[in-house]
């Protein structure tokens, strides 16, 4: 009932199809009479005497009476098409009819309407009737600017028209309640939202005469559980009281809301009772006036509701429309057919009078107060016979029985508490309780539904009528699922008295063994398929009870009727006083006027949905309905399609009978076979429809049938003891696991269920619109369909194996008997005395049938296409791949079967502990065709080969029973191999376990091969898996021969000492951990990494928890046989860290160590060297709570020998130390320079001989006891060596660093760890090669491991360094040339550049030891000379490394050849630029080293330089402040710079400037910027290039103003110099010249660069002695 589209078969187009066929109403001689048009019919919409045709191509014919056409010739053929020209140029895609009105959607979502426009139905405001299609716009005004809104479909009634949108959302304009808008205000001319369904996903409307219907998607799980409001949310009065009784409680919805229902406004009511003047009493007499454009002045009544018209209406079928017709005018059957709402007939005797009718409907639906109608005694008049028929609207028409009221209430009365009323007892009291409230209910046969008179009274609604109670079980519609999350209350009024026991009953939950519909489609097929939770909306007039709401109440907006929600409507369809669902089981729900048996299932009207009656087998998938008829289009047992017919009847010969003839039950209207003409592809597609539908119906009746009443056995039973004991019976037979493996059935069942539901839908809704191969989704995701056949079929499986069918066959026999004929029909099994549990397992195996058929059903569409075409190749995939899955689950059950004969053979404990759900069985020994090799005389074994395990089964001859122990053998760690028969001439297989090896003799050559066969593919099977083997079921004939012997699994040792009952899941090799790999101990411990030959070895993270502390500790690094070897970190659970190198589990090596909660701030940090998890060998602590830092040498954790400590308050010692204590000679300096040289006994403690030196240099020789700060006592001699000692300055200087550790002795654990990264035990000895290889080794496994641990990514340019030093460098004998000079150092650079690099590595080590020691508190100006000596020292090994590596390469000091003249310059211009004028370059550690060095460790000893030259500074930096205050002349000539140096003038902003007396900072001022980058600089080499570029600027200025060659003499050179100096003003020059000259290259100190350097230092000492008259 969707517009059909073209089909894109081209071979098709040329076959007959949307052919049109019309006849007059239905009897068994009615013959349809073909209109032949030009093209094929895709779409027909029928009003009451006029119909819209849709043809291919998108153009619209009408035919039959349009009065709105004026040049019509009324005595022309009425049948005969007229082409619509208005919508030429246009794409039509779907039309709709109204009764006097029609519109069209063209391709870009436009309306076109049309016709009768007296009540605004077209949408055209100030026109009556609208003669030619014209455009209505439909805007969305809440949007800035307004927008047009997009319209998928329309639907139009009698005075209305519906619109919904490409938003889903509904759009209505035209008269009456029947808009869903909040509004008395009629005709709506513009469209307009219908914003009680705002937010909702709308999928159809259909209009009746005077009502309208909305098929809805449901809300959102959850959405829908959102518990009620307390308050309407439009007139916000409460909508639940309660009142608490002595004996019981009453729960009251009362709550009316006056815009739940038509407002009774705009028209008063007579004394009489008759309407006032100039509306017409009575419907014979028309008011009639001209067609005019002029807006309607006068409004009429409608027809009379008593005398109905005969309506039309469409029923389609892939692009034949089969339309039938109760009035003289025609009937049609064309392409595609209409949910159309079919309205009343003109009223009037003759055709004349039809031009006129329009004008006499109404454009506002008025209505009148009802009458006053008292209980008990009260007068009353009837609505038939004392009311306005438009009063009839709000007052159900006709009296009910007093049961039909019991039962409204008691129904309503268990919807609100949450639970049916199952009990007489119950019922009983409520009757009891409503005869003593309302005596009068039941008394007064004239009370309509028993209303309430009094204002203030109770409303009580009646939800069905009597006839309703009496409609068969299956299509009690109030037979709603156990979820129901999308109930809603519809009903205004209801009245619920209920006793305390009731609230009781209702406050125990429902507990479901598993949910069959859950609310929801699949979310994997989300939007693949249509939903089937969907509701039904109704709203406009109810006086026939076509609202479906339990009365003939109108209602203003959209109300959701409850009781379809949980039936999944797939279809909606509106008469004109009637209404239509169809659900996706191919059920019809009929309610409204019956007047002519349109309901198809009695003979009186009702008000709530009913089931339609139809014959065994019959499956509708398409409904319409007219004004007394209904149209249904059905499916048979032969996949051709029929058409029903229920409603008014024709008799041969007579004509239209004058009244209607009713005929309950439906009646074949004709077989479509010899009309619909179906060929080829069309065909396929409707089978393939058909069979999903029919399928979907059987699905549907063996879990209503069969499955709900199993999983609610005991729901039959009258107390909750009863019920609760079936349910534990059924429990304790079943067993829990078998319970909860039927809970997982029933799940399994209802998706499968789900799944073909929505294809159904979809198949369906794909005949509708379209027959493209690629709109199918079982192609297009063909994944989704076998997974869930594949879960269905192992639940299945899981049952049988563990014996659930036989356990279920005797509680079942309560609820099927002892011949459960139920069970046969639904497993379509014809054999006698079948039992019980094989019937139930033939039941729920049937649906694998199904899959043959898909299988069929793609093969025959496949045969539509040409062989080469691409949905030929589609189809056949796809029914490859359904028929593979057939076969592989038709295996599946043969394993499960003969699975369940085995444990059923086989009882007894073992097996009871062994049987799983999953377990298959494969083969077994139990007749001794294998057999364990070397077993004992009177031992038995027995070994059983599962899907998932070995089993090794032992046992002795002697005992009772056979077989006391048993082992599982995982498949996914056992290995298998053949052992030759050639060297021990037996038949044996060797099996490999994690922990077990072992040899299986077998009887023969074929039970060897047999067994190695089945154990190989079974352990091939377990590593692949289930899972993946189902997504490619057609494996068998690509499996492989045997396993892989590397492969991922888990596993649980038992045995190995190491892993005892830990879990290891990874990789695996030969029965071995092998590769990377968890493993989890019971006591919380884990290890995550790499495993060798089943130990720990390489990377990996160890977690061992700390139950004292709650805590874990936590190791990150290298292992090696199973132990912590190599660089890792450990965070203990105390806050401690350490980073560092461990052996054997223990630190050893350089490590660092940090102590404290918090790791910043550690009350202290030791780093140094360890030895068996002790620190000993030189290392440096850093006492942060004391303030102090030692640097010397330790032993087994102690502070043993010489060393350093420096204090944060200035103090320094250096000396002994013995058991962690100062003891023995030591010198200690203070920040005054106070010095003690002596013996010592404690920290801080001074004891024996010693020397005393004061500030001034005045000294103590003698005893000396005590401790430093303290006070001491002194015995000797005082001496004051200035009065007698010529030279004082040499007095009182103490040369420190004689009692420290030796540079070359300090972090030797560093050095160590390096050579032995290259392979090499000791320093300089081993293989050069091998060192090469184990550097490439390294790189290429740190590169792995940043590859595994995204979180140490490394940029881009350290990936490309990385990959450049994997290669190694060709070396070839002889002299080192200034090229391979050049690509060393290039190395040099990039290796120390990357901490993966061992000399990088070693690199970053030695920057952090440095900066360890030397920052913070070691930031004292007495460890300068011990800083720079370890810098030299670092550089000497450093280069002993390298020279290792290119043996090659000079000694320190050697020189490398100058290259010859033809040979091109090298590229280091630079450091030839540094080098002094002499022949070739001489080899350094600084030259080479320094560069990559020094830069890193700048900041500590250029701290130590500025402390150590702290005063000279602080001379110097004064001095210069003085100076620099001078203008440049006078400074000139202040420091007796010649005046032939001086510039006369200088370049400002690119121009020339003289210099004046006042310039100032503006001579050499490029020299002065030059000069001032010295300390932007690192390295000695850089500074001094800096010094000669100086020089280089002094000389150009001089040179461009003197203009003329000369050569500098210190004498004049040094002034300007010193100039240039003084304007530098660089801060810390003494400390840049100390550092420059300790750690100058000594081959430069006597070249050019070291005479410039002698010049600044010049300047330096001159500017300090500076004197300033």
């Amino acid at each position: 009932m969707e517009p059909q589209r073209k089909s894109s078969d081209e071979e098709e187009s040329s076959r007959e199809r949307g052919l049109l066929h019309i006849w007059k109403g239905y009897s068994c001689s009615v013959t349809p009479e073909r209109v032949r048009l030009s093209r094929p019919v895709l779409q027909a919409a029928l009003g009451t005497r006029h119909g819209v045709l849709l043809v291919e191509g998108g153009q619209v014919y009408s035919f039959g009476e349009l009065p709105w056409k004026q040049c019509q010739v009324l005595e022309a053929e009425p049948l005969k098409p007229v082409l619509e020209n208005a919508l030429s140029g246009q794409c039509v895609v779907t039309v709709a009819a109204g009764s006097f009105h029609s519109g069209a959607v063209t391709e870009d979502g436009g309306v076109h309407m049309w016709g009768e426009n007296s009540h605004g139905q077209c949408g055209l405001s100030n026109l009556t009737v609208v003669p030619n299609p014209t455009p209505v716009a439909v805007l969305d005004l809440e949007t800035s600017p307004a927008q047009t809104v997009q319209v998928l479909e329309l639907a139009c009634g009698e005075q209305h028209t519906l619109a919904l949108s490409a938003y889903h959302e509904v759009w209505a304009w035209g008269s009456g309640c029947q808009l869903g808008l909040v509004t008395t205000n009629f005709p709506i001319w513009k469209p307009q939202r219908v914003e009680h369904l705002a937010g909702r996903h709308v999928l159809q409307v259909a209009c009746g005469a005077f009502h309208s219907l909305a098929l809805v998607r449901c809300l959102p799980p959850q959405e829908a559980r959102r518990p009620p409001p307390d308050k309407c949310g439009r007139c916000h009065q409460l909508l639940y009281t309660m009142t608490d009784k002595e004996d019981h409680v009453i729960i009251s919805d009362s709550h009316y809301c006056p815009l739940g229902v038509e407002l009774l406004v705009g028209v008063r009511v007579g004394p009489e009772g008759s309407p006032p003047p100039g509306l017409q009493s009575s419907p014979s007499e028309p008011h009639l006036s001209k067609h005019t454009s002029a807006p309607v002045t006068e409004a009429g009544p409608h027809p009379s509701i008593t005398e109905q018209p005969e309506g039309e209406e469409t029923v389609t079928h892939n692009g034949e429309v089969v339309t039938t017709t109760g009035s003289d005018t025609f009937a049609t059957v064309a392409s595609s057919c209409v949910r159309e709402a079919e309205s009343q007939m003109s009223p009037y005797p003759d055709e004349q009078a039809v031009t006129e009718h329009p004008k006499t409907c109404s454009g506002t639906v008025m209505g009148v107060e009802a009458a006053k109608i008292t209980l008990g005694g009260a007068s009353f008049k009837p609505p038939s016979e004392s009311l306005d028929p438009l009063t009839s609207d709000l007052i159900p028409s006709g009296s009910l029985p007093v049961s039909s009221a019991l039962n409204s209430l008691v129904s309503s009365c268990a919807s609100v508490v949450g639970e049916r009323v199952a009990s007489t007892y119950e019922a009983l009291s409520l009757k009891k309780m409503i005869n003593y409230y309302y005596p009068g209910v039941g008394g007064i046969p004239g009370v309509p539904g028993g209303f309430p008179g009094a204002p203030g009274e109770e409303r009580v609604r009646l939800e069905e009528s009597m006839q309703g109670k009496k409609s068969c079980s299956t299509g009690d519609i109030r037979e709603e699922e156990a979820d129901g999350l999308n109930r809603r209350l519809s009903l205004p009024g209801l009245l619920s008295q209920v006793s305390p026991r009731l609230l009781r009953r209702s406050s125990r939950p429902r507990v479901r063994p598993a949910a069959l519909t859950p609310v929801g489609g699949l979310p994997e097929a989300g939007e693949l398929l249509p939903s089937l939770q969907t509701e039904v909306w109704s709203w406009g007039r109810g006086d026939e009870g076509q609202l479906g709401h339990g009365d003939n109440l109108p209602r203003l907006q959209p109300l959701c009727i409850k009781c379809l929600s949980s039936k999944e409507v797939v279809r909606v369809a509106a008469g004109a006083h009637h209404s239509l669902v169809l659900t996706a089981q191919s059920q019809v729900f009929s309610w409204g006027r019956n007047s002519s048996g349109q309901l198809g299932h009695m003979e009186s009207p009702t008000t709530v949905p009913r089931l339609a009656k139809l014959s065994e087998g019959i499956r509708v998938w398409d409904v319409c309905a007219g004004v007394q008829h209904t149209l249904l289009l059905a499916d048979g047992d032969c996949y051709q399609p029929i058409l029903y017919y229920s409603g008014q009847q024709v008799r041969e010969g007579a004509g239209r009978t004058p009244g209607p003839a009713r005929r309950p039950q439906l009646h074949t209207a004709a077989c479509a076979a010899p009309v619909l003409h179906e060929f080829g592809l069309r065909e396929c597609l409707h089978e393939l429809a058909a069979a999903e539908r029919k399928f979907y119906c059987k699905l549907s009746s063996v879990k209503n049938q069969i499955i709900r009443p199993l999983l609610d056995l005991g729901e039959n039973y009258s107390t909750p003891e009863e019920r609760l004991w079936v349910r534990e019976a059924l429990s304790t037979a079943l067993g829990p696991v078998s319970t909860m493996l039927l809970q997982n059935l029933a799940r399994c069942f209802s998706g499968l269920g789900r799944l073909t539901g929505q294809h159904s839908a979809s198949l369906t809704a794909n005949l509708r619109r379209g027959r493209e191969v690629k709109s199918l989704v079982m192609l297009e995701h063909a994944s989704l369909f076998l997974d869930t056949y594949n879960e269905y079929c192992c639940s299945v499986g899981n049952f049988l194996v563990m014996g659930g069918f036989q356990a279920l066959a005797k509680p079942s026999l309560d609820f099927f008997g002892k011949s459960p004929e139920l069970l046969l029909r639904l497993a379509e099994s014809s054999e006698e005395n079948i039992p019980l549990s094989d019937l139930l397992v033939a039941l729920f195996y049937l649906p694998m049938r199904h899959l043959h058929e898909y299988g069929r059903l793609l093969l025959k569409l496949g045969t539509c296409f040409e062989v080469s075409s691409l949905d030929y190749q589609k189809l056949q995939d796809g029914c490859s791949k359904f028929e593979a899955l057939a076969l592989h689950l038709k295996r599946k059950r043969k394993e499960a079967e003969y699975t369940y004969h085995f444990w059923k053979s086989f009882p007894g404990k073992m097996t009871d502990s062994l049987r799983k759900p999953h377990r298959r069985l494969i083969c077994e020994s139990s007749n001794k065709a294998l057999m364990l090799q070397n077993a004992g005389r009177f031992s038995v074994n027995w070994f059983i080969l599962f899907n998932d395990a070995l089993v090794h089964a032992q046992g002795v001859v002697p005992y009772k029973s056979l077989f006391s122990t048993h082992h599982v053998f995982p498949l996914a760690t056992l290995w298998v191999e053949p052992i030759p028969e050639e060297t021990t001439g037996l038949y044996g297989l060797k099996v490999i376990s994690p922990e077990e090896t072992f040899a299986l003799l077998a009887c023969s050559p074929m039970e060897k091969a047999k067994w190695l066969r089945s154990i190989n593919q079974a352990v091939d099977q377990a590593i692949i898996g289930v899972e993946k083997e189902a997504g490619q079921p057609g494996l068998g004939g690509g499996k492989r021969m045997e396993p892989p012997i590397s492969r991922t699994a888990s596993y649980t040792f038992y045995k190995d000492s190491h892993l005892k009952d830990a879990t290891y899941e990874g990789r695996w090799v030969a029965g071995k951990p092998n590769g990377r790999g968890t493993v989890k101990w019971p006591d919380g411990r884990m290890y995550t990494g790499t495993f060798k030959n089943g130990l720990e070895d390489g990377f990996g993270e160890y977690i061992i928890p700390n139950k004292t502390l709650s805590k874990n500790d936590h190791y990150q690094g290298h292992w090696k046989d199973g132990k912590m070897h190599g660089l890792g970190t450990y965070k203990y659970a105390t806050g401690e860290l350490y980073e560092g190198f461990f052996q054997d589990n223990m630190r050893h090596g350089h490590g660092v160590l940090r102590s404290g909660t918090l790791n910043s701030s550690s009350p202290s940090v030791f780093i140094g060297q360890w030895v068996n998890d002790k620190k000993t060998g030189y290392g440096v602590y850093d006492d942060i709570t004391r303030g102090e830092k030692y640097m010397g040498v330790w032993q087994d954790d102690q502070r043993q020998g010489t060393g350093v400590i420096v204090t944060q308050f200035g103090l320094y010692y250096e000396g002994a130390f013995n058991n962690n204590k100062m003891q023995g000679t030591g010198v200690l300096l203070s920040e005054d320079n106070t010095t003690y040289e002596g013996e010592f006994s404690d920290d801080w403690t001074l004891s024996g001989k010693g020397k005393l030196t004061m500030a001034n240099g005045d000294y103590f020789e003698g005893t000396c006891n005590g401790e430093w700060g303290s006070g001491l006592k002194v015995t000797g001699s005082y001496f004051k060596p200035n009065l007698y000692g010529p030279d004082k300055e040499s007095v009182g200087v103490v040369k420190l660093g004689r009692l420290a550790v030796r540079a070359e002795d300090k972090w030797t654990a560093v050095f160590e760890e390096c050579w032995r990264s290259l392979g090499c035990e000791a320093p300089g000895q081993g293989d050069k090669q091998k060192a090469w290889e184990n550097i490439a080794v390294s790189l290429t496994a740190s590169r792995r491991q940043i590859h595994d641990s995204p979180e140490l990514n490394l940029s881009r340019s350290q990936n490309r360094t990385l990959e450049s030093l994997e290669f190694i460098p060709q070396q070839q004998g002889g002299p080192v040339t200034m090229e391979k000079y050049n690509s060393i150092h290039q190395y040099l650079i990039k290796a120390c550049d990357t901490p993966l690099h061992p000399l990088g590595r070693l690199l970053e080590n030695l920057v952090a030891v440095y900066r360890m020691t030397y920052v913070g508190v070691g930031a004292n100006r007495r460890l300068l000379q011990q800083a720079v000596n370890e810098i030299m020292s670092y550089l000497s090994r450093i280069f002993q490394i390298i020279r290792f590596l290119f043996p090659d390469l000079p000694e320190e000091g050697g020189a490398i050849p100058e290259p010859s003249n033809n040979s091109p310059a090298t590229n280091d211009s630079k450091d030839t630029q540094l080098e002094s004028p002499k022949p070739g370059r001489v080899v350094s550690s600084s030259a080479l080293l320094l560069p990559v060095l020094l830069p890193r460790l700048y900041p500590p000893l250029f701290t130590l330089y500025a402390l150590e030259k702290e005063r000279e500074d602080d001379v110097y930096w004064e001095c210069v402040l003085r100076l620099n205050k001078q203008p440049d002349m006078a400074l000139l000539a202040f420091l007796g710079v010649q005046q032939k140096y001086w510039p006369v003038s200088v370049p400002v902003l690119g121009e020339k400037t003289e210099v004046l007396s006042s310039t100032k900072d503006a001579c050499f001022a490029s020299a002065t910027e030059t000069l001032q980058q010295i300390s932007t600089t690192f390295t000695p080499s850089d500074k001094l290039q800096v010094i000669q570029l100086t020089f280089e600027e002094i000389t150009k200025e001089v040179v461009s103003s003197l203009k003329d060659n000369f050569l500098w003499s210190m004498d004049d050179l040094f002034p300007v110099f010193l100039y240039v100096v003084l304007r530098a003003r660089i801060r810390n020059l003494g400390s840049e010249v100390s550092l420059i000259e300790d750690l100058m290259d000594p081959c430069v100190q006597h070249g050019e660069h070291g005479i410039m350097f002698t010049t600044l230092k010049a300047c330096y000492y001159q500017i300090q002695h500076e004197k300033i008259t």
